[in-house]
């Protein structure tokens, strides 16, 4: 396929899909990104570049690091892909990737997209480093559950609620075949018995900090809210589509909503897939950022569209 301009929709990846180095083949080539990180930089307050080159896979994993990292990754991905005559017909982000989008869309400016990714990150670290010290080893967290459909997994933790079963949510409605659910430890546990008896394959326990997209986490919301608020959001210039409603989004109010809420509710990655795939004109996707974690979740989609990984200057200039 040769992509192009304005017939595919960028989607920018989220936490997990970092690594050290990511990106920094897109500052040798790019003025624009050079720029991105310079004024990375500044906001955040740290050598962007070094933090990216340098850092140890534990470092890149907190949230306070990944999300400036990830983001400006993203930034830089798209901009490398704008350069070569690539722009976007609509945008979506993962969690965290949906600012960059945001960004892309002309709803915020880069430079808030920066000073958001920070303050949430800040505020979701915070958060989890709260839990981790009430909790001790038996931390609330994430788990995925592989095998049952999101309704059923949804309906299942409804079902159990109302028998005395608290503290468990769905939090990522991946794929068909994949939720992630956010829980207290001990929810988690009772869970994944439970899970595993109404047919799932597996229940995999998550490598992150806390219970994100999941009420237990409703201080970050709190803390990330008056930032959030003191930022400007237009109407958006392409569409741009919600991890929260999993359609697209109608104004700048709306979005600030919906970033807010973000927090703290499921992220409807499936039902928002399926509107992406829906928009007129649309000959395929672009996964634009590190990692290749959206590729696999929209080919479950069952989505005839296809979907390219563009993280790197290899892959696009491929």
């Amino acid at each position: 396929m040769i992509i192009k301009d304005q017939t595919v929709v960028f989607l920018f990846p989220g936490q997990g899909a970092q690594y050290r180095g990511m990106a920094l083949d897109f500052l040798e080539k790019s003025d624009e990104v050079k720029r991105l990180f310079a004024l990375a930089a500044e906001i955040i307050g740290r050598d962007m570049q070094a933090l990216i080159k340098e850092s140890d896979d534990e470092t890149l994993k907190r949230t306070d690091v990944s999300q400036p990292a990830i983001t400006l990754a993203n930034l830089a991905a798209a901009a490398y892909l704008v350069e070569q005559g690539v722009r976007p017909a609509g945008c979506a982000g993962f969690s965290l990737g949906e600012y960059a989008a945001l960004a892309m869309a002309g709803v915020i400016s880069v430079e808030d997209c920066f000073r958001l990714v920070k303050a949430r990150g800040a505020a979701m670290q915070a958060a989890a480093d709260r839990i981790k010290a009430e909790s001790g080893a038996a931390a609330p967290g994430m788990a995925a559950v592989i095998g049952l459909a999101p309704e059923r997994v949804e309906a299942l933790i409804a079902e159990w609620k109302t028998m005395g079963l608290s503290g468990l949510y769905a939090a990522n409605i991946n794929s068909p075949r994949q939720t992630v659910v956010a829980g207290t430890a001990a929810a988690l546990k009772e869970g994944e018995t439970r899970f595993k008896e109404a047919g799932a394959r597996r229940v995999l326990r998550l490598p992150v900090a806390g219970p994100f997209h999941s009420p237990l986490i409703a201080d970050a919301a709190e803390q990330f809210g008056p930032v959030l608020e003191s930022v400007q959001f237009n109407d958006p210039a392409i569409p741009i589509y919600s991890n929260v409603t999993g359609r697209r989004v109608s104004s700048g109010v709306e979005a600030k909503q919906l970033a807010f809420r973000q927090i703290t509710e499921p992220l409807r990655w499936v039902e928002e897939e399926g509107a992406v795939a829906a928009q007129e004109g649309i000959e395929g996707v672009l996964e634009t950022g590190p990692g290749k974690v959206l590729q696999g979740l929209w080919k479950d989609s069952g989505s005839t569209l296809p979907c390219f990984t563009a993280g790197t200057v290899q892959e696009i200039d491929a």
